[in-house]
């Protein structure tokens, strides 16, 4: 937080709960809660392909292709990509005035299992790319239209895909009015371990589903630097060195030749060095026991792709002690246009920052910082794990049952996220006890998921007419 934020949250006048819960009440009459039900594409609304190109027109132009490859396998791969566009639409839907720092692309895949610094495996959101303060709705209709969405693909009826999305939501609003009544260091400390996710409903999975539950634990448990170093790495020369499997992984001799080459892996030494002044002391000083080994460019994500990521393998006491970190570009948040501009003077600070309020616990080499390319033009990056323990839902292994239990923890798990920063109480009483909101958002996401269709369509039209080039990869 900045001096600037930290004067302006003091000089604040305090409310007491009763008044923060009036406080939401009284935001019912600026947005009745059924009005979150509606949603009709405007008539002034962008062509979905110009806002994914000019999304594109920043990017490694090389890797563009992949990215259009991947969003038009299927309306649930577009909507991973089409973060820009259901931002530009949420702005002119309903919204109640309370704010909370948000996810900004809040879908079921985003949500995962993670380790905390204590080595415990916790659930949480993982993704904060377009992370920025905003209306809470936002997240939460997000959510609601990929449980949709994941749901048609799997040819779930209209009936199932109503209970997924109101089991959804109904967790958010319950757990946010549990959050209300505690207290703020409470709130805090408030998470999810792997322990509380098989007593908070897997247990009521059949046999099978349970089995895919603990085998999914167990193999969390393995997805760290170690299984990276095994998977991506081999022995050039009795050196260990990233393995080429280009586009998606390409070491920098690959990318560029002599001098290039040099002043690229240059500057990548020099953003590795100078983000740990983001770090923590103890961080800083756990860091300054690895030496740099090896580096690669990282082809990530969906709506990610062409966006310049690095994997950077470090060394400790041994050649068997790796750590793998992964240095991201971070552009202007996709909701910055409708939300407001970042406090922050980097996008990489925001990231961090944002992940930092909302994540029960983050990874322990999160930093920031803005790096110049061999282009000459400065960019932002944030710092992480390339791997720490990290475990991902497979929606369409699902059955009914398990994505409605899952919706459950995602819910509940958005609620705590923006209980950290946004007011808890008066977002509680804007819900209420009963299932206005809920039924509402069964509405919109329907309707949501029909427009993420018609524009895949439209992606796939300029793929056919020649307009895009897309790729797989």
């Amino acid at each position: 937080m900045t001096r600037k934020t930290a004067k302006a949250v003091a000089s604040q006048p305090w409310l007491t709960p009763a008044e923060r819960a009036e406080r939401g009440r009284a935001a019912r009459a600026r947005a009745p809660r059924s009005s979150h039900g509606d949603f009709e594409p405007a008539a002034s609304r962008p062509d979905p392909v110009d806002v994914i190109e000019r999304q594109s027109a920043t990017r490694l132009q090389e890797l563009v292709p992949i990215r259009y490859g991947r969003m038009t396998e299927s309306p649930f791969r577009f909507y991973r990509g089409a973060a820009a566009i259901m931002a530009g639409d949420l702005a002119g839907t309903p919204a109640s005035g309370l704010r909370a720092q948000l996810c900004g692309d809040a879908h079921l895949l985003n949500f995962r299992l993670l380790a905390s610094p204590e080595r415990n495996l916790l659930f949480d959101i993982n993704d904060f790319d377009e992370t920025l303060p905003g209306p809470w709705e936002w997240d939460v209709k997000r959510l609601a239209t990929s449980m949709v969405i994941a749901a048609r693909e799997n040819g779930y009826s209209a009936r199932e895909r109503a209970v997924i999305v109101t089991t959804t939501v109904r967790s958010y609003r319950e757990r946010m009015r549990e959050l209300a009544q505690m207290k703020n260091l409470d709130v805090w400390y408030a998470r999810a371990d792997a322990a509380q996710l098989e007593a908070a409903g897997y247990g009521g999975l059949h046999k099978r589903g349970r089995k895919r539950v603990r085998g999914t634990l167990a193999k969390a448990r393995t997805r760290d630097s170690l299984q990276a170093f095994e998977k991506l790495t081999e022995m050039v020369d009795g050196e260990r060195r990233i393995t080429s499997t280009p586009p998606l992984v390409t070491p920098l001799g690959e990318l560029l030749a002599g001098q290039q080459r040099s002043v690229l892996e240059e500057q990548i030494r020099g953003l590795i060095q100078s983000y740990r002044r983001s770090l923590p002391t103890d961080r800083r000083h756990l860091l300054g026991q690895f030496t740099l080994a090896d580096m690669a460019r990282k082809v990530v994500g969906v709506g990610s792709v062409g966006t310049r990521c690095w994997i950077i393998l470090l060394l400790g006491r041994d050649g068997g002690d790796p750590l793998f970190l992964q240095a991201k570009e971070a552009d202007e948040s996709v909701l910055a246009a409708h939300a407001g501009a970042s406090e922050y003077a980097t996008q990489g600070e925001r990231v961090v920052a944002g992940q930092r309020l909302m994540q029960a616990a983050s990874d322990i080499f999160l930093g920031w910082e803005r790096a110049q390319g061999i282009d000459g033009r400065e960019r932002d990056f944030y710092v992480r794990q390339l791997r720490d323990w990290k475990g991902i839902a497979e929606p369409a292994l699902m059955v009914p049952q398990g994505m409605a239990l899952f919706g459950r923890v995602c819910g509940a798990t958005l609620a705590r996220a923006h209980a950290r920063s946004g007011d808890r109480i008066a977002i509680a009483a804007y819900l209420g006890r009963g299932d206005v909101f809920d039924r509402a958002l069964v509405r919109f996401a329907e309707s949501y998921a029909d427009c993420n269709e018609h524009d895949h369509l439209a992606l796939l039209d300029a793929v056919r007419s020649g307009r895009v080039t897309a790729e797989a990869a």
